[in-house]
């Protein structure tokens, strides 16, 4: 089991801001070796797994445990970062049917958008079927030293991650490596957001910076508007993140009025979110729209929302306590998609929301089909929970 452990861990891309780790034994009680922030380098870990000693106790109660890791491991406390949208991954190593209830600790994991891989000997092979996310995410040995038969099938498990949809929505399977989108911000340039440009500048600099830019990879553009739209580049115009962010860092300003945002949003749709501009909608590339608006539109914004929802855009409109709420609201692709500050000066305090919400994006794409896209590339929460009763010694 330990070997397996490290076999895992040196399969990770482990740091502070890419994969982490964290490892917990059991059998009566649990303990754990150590947390998901306890280590940021692959070495650290390392050494510790291979210092590990069986535990020992009896009786194994698994139901327990799976309560244990829930409630002080894939916290934010203890380095869980899935507020931020990171996967969240448990894979749990067991030798024995537990003496305790699984099935409530179990459904509170999977509520809680935890993964679950279970892998269990010939003792408990019904059981990791149940406690697994997915039955084909359970894997069974007659004994563990058999373990190395079934790594590879294992981890090709771990390259695409399940993501539970919403009751409305259906479960697919995504590969991470090929995740992509086109982000088009939309910013209201208006004279009433002439002291908060500045402000709304460098959250779009900040949201940039933690995309991954490129031809093939994420795409950005901006756009600015008040009473007309002004695109400041398309989706295609840049392929490198260092050029999208040093020409956000020289937006100027707009200015004018009225605040035409129905005229704005119909704007985006007709001009920007299309081919010519760089749109990879017809490739079933996410399409997202951020808005930033400092005030209540002057023409409407029901028909070309409408339409932008209809071509598969998912919306975020960002507002100040100036703006519209029930606007802001219909604007959004979902009015949870709506988000609030007093000021633009608070932007900062909403970042780590928006980042979560575009991570794992329900789209509505051409066809009328609900497709669940995560978008996170390259980094996870995992906790490996091993079981140390004395039916596992060997």
């Amino acid at each position: 089991m330990r070997d397996f452990v490290q076999r895992v861990v040196e399969k990770l891309n482990v740091g502070g801001d890419k994969d982490r780790v964290s490892v917990v034994q059991y059998g009566r009680d649990q303990e754990v070796n150590f947390y998901l922030n306890t280590y940021t380098t692959k070495g650290d870990i390392l050494d510790i797994v291979r210092g590990l000693r069986h535990r020992g106790g009896r009786p194994l109660n698994t139901g327990a445990a799976l309560q244990y890791v829930r409630d002080n491991v894939f916290t934010a406390s203890s380095g869980s970062r899935s507020q931020e949208g990171v996967p969240q991954m448990l894979i749990l190593l067991s030798g024995g049917r537990s003496n305790d209830n699984v099935d409530i600790p179990v459904s509170a994991l999977k509520e809680s958008g935890v993964l679950i891989f279970a892998i269990g000997n010939r003792n408990s092979s019904k059981e990791v079927q149940r406690i697994a996310s997915d039955p084909s995410y359970s894997q069974s040995v007659s004994e563990f030293s058999d373990l190395p038969s079934v790594q590879d099938k294992f981890f090709s498990s771990l390259i695409t991650v399940h993501v539970g949809a919403t009751p409305i929505s259906p479960t697919v399977i995504v590969d991470l490596s090929i995740a992509r989108k086109d982000v088009v911000f939309l910013l209201d340039g208006s004279d009433g957001t002439r002291n908060g440009f500045p402000e709304m500048r460098d959250f779009v600099q900040r949201v940039v910076e933690k995309l991954t830019v490129g031809e093939n990879r994420d795409r950005v553009s901006v756009v600015q508007y008040s009473r007309e739209p002004e695109a400041h580049f398309y989706l295609n115009t840049y392929t490198r993140k260092e050029e999208v962010v040093d020409t956000v860092r020289g937006l100027k300003h707009k200015g004018g009025r009225p605040l035409n945002t129905g005229a704005a949003l119909q704007y985006v749709r007709d001009y920007v979110f299309t081919a010519s501009s760089g749109s990879r909608r017809l490739e079933s590339v996410p399409q997202i729209l951020i808005l930033l608006n400092g005030g209540r539109s002057f023409d409407n914004v029901d028909k070309p929302a409408s339409a932008l929802k209809e071509l598969g855009v998912l919306v975020f409109g960002i507002g100040t306590r100036s703006s519209d709420s029930r606007e802001l609201q219909k604007i959004s692709y979902d009015p949870s998609y709506a988000l609030s500050v007093s000021e633009f000066t608070d932007l900062p305090n909403i970042q780590p929301q928006l980042l979560s919400a575009m991570n794992t994006a329900i789209i509505q794409d051409t066809t009328m089909t609900p497709t669940l896209i995560p978008t996170i590339v390259g980094k996870k929460n995992m906790v490996l929970i091993c079981s140390s009763s004395s039916f596992t010694l060997g």
